[in-house]
């Protein structure tokens, strides 16, 4: 509705709250690489991308579901987890690229502690890359899987509720209450895959 005659319409992405074109100003001000680091319901998604004149260009990206396809990764591929274990291929994929920052770039998304978000970036800086982050936003026993291992073993392994949870793990034979020692796994399978120079990185 129309505030008076100097009222101006905002553009369709802020209307539809797809993105906050002040923040993205500002960033793009910043001439650092961003990590724009987003999440579905399933997946997650990293990209290290720069800001130029004709738009904007993607120096590296990383998505879960390559953690399955090409290391293994047998738990959810949108959990925490595995938004730090994106986040760390994307980084290493960037220092290949010559990158060695970045700024975040959450969008609209709310910097709550503990955030998918901020697992990401996480991942992103233990690979090497430079970012000014606050250690208080990140809890690192939920990076490891922690807290979904002592969920599946308070609800009694075996039991009809950790059947019906974790039905997805176990069908890959994967037990959640084994998920940290499955997390460490991936990320050195990962490391290790850049040192080597292989392919599948």
């Amino acid at each position: 509705m129309a505030r008076g005659p100097r009222y101006c319409v905002h553009t369709r992405r802020r209307r539809e709250g797809k993105t906050d074109y002040k923040a993205r100003k500002i960033l793009a001000l910043s001439r650092k690489p961003r990590l724009v680091a987003r999440n579905t319901l399933k997946h997650v998604i990293a990209q290290i991308i720069v800001a130029k004149p004709h738009g904007d260009e993607v120096l590296a990206s990383a998505h879960s579901n390559e953690l399955k396809k090409k290391y293994g990764w047998k738990a959810y591929a949108g959990n925490v987890p595995s938004a730090y274990l994106t986040g760390l291929l994307c980084g290493l994929r960037a220092k290949v690229a010559g990158v060695n920052e970045c700024i975040l770039d959450i969008g609209l998304v709310s910097p709550t502690k503990g955030r998918k978000v901020f697992a990401t970036l996480k991942g992103v800086v233990d690979a090497g890359i430079k970012a000014n982050y606050s250690e208080e936003k990140i809890v690192e026993e939920r990076i490891k899987g922690k807290h979904i291992a002592e969920y599946a073993i308070n609800l009694e392994v075996g039991s009809e509720s950790y059947v019906s949870k974790f039905s997805k793990y176990l069908e890959k034979g994967m037990s959640p209450e084994k998920l940290p020692e499955h997390f460490t796994e991936v990320k050195t399978d990962i490391v290790n895959a850049f040192k080597t120079g292989g392919k599948k990185a």
